[in-house]
């Protein structure tokens, strides 16, 4: 091999493997600012990392609105299987009421989830796909069917 030839080698390797470096990179501080959204039945089984910041979906309960001190305030999501009590201090978006879709960022201290922002629907027909899916899911297991 020629010297020229070993030299682009080198260089060449060099290269591959600082692009390779910037890939891992990128993609462990990705993964350090996803937050994936969850269900309440879900939290309940389990399936939420012990300590992990993610997003509870779901549907405002009935009644379940608390109003605190100042700007805290808890309530109740439901996906029709589980309910969640949500606290969250801070100002609620203007479509924050009772029966409607929910979703709020946080993580759990102990039975409870402590948010630290919440997002509310934003017109008459949305609601996450997630949430949706999960919510049909649950309708589907209460009703009877028809014999």
């Amino acid at each position: 091999m020629t010297p020229t030839r070993k030299r682009r080698l080198i260089a060449v390797a060099l290269i591959l493997g600082a692009v390779g470096i910037a890939t891992a990179l990128t993609v462990f501080a990705l993964q350090q600012n996803m937050t994936y959204l969850y269900t309440p039945s879900e939290i309940l089984a389990g399936k939420v990392p012990e300590g992990a910041r993610f997003r509870i979906g779901g549907m405002v309960k009935d009644q379940s609105i608390e109003r605190g001190q100042s700007l805290t305030v808890a309530f109740v999501v439901t996906d029709g299987d589980g309910d969640m009590r949500v606290e969250y201090e801070g100002i609620l978006p203007d479509l924050f009421r009772e029966k409607q879709s929910v979703i709020a960022t946080g993580s759990m201290q102990g039975d409870r989830f402590v948010a630290t922002e919440v997002l509310a629907k934003h017109d008459e027909n949305y609601v996450p796909r997630d949430v949706a899916e999960a919510m049909g899911k649950a309708h589907a297991k209460h009703v009877k069917p028809k014999e």
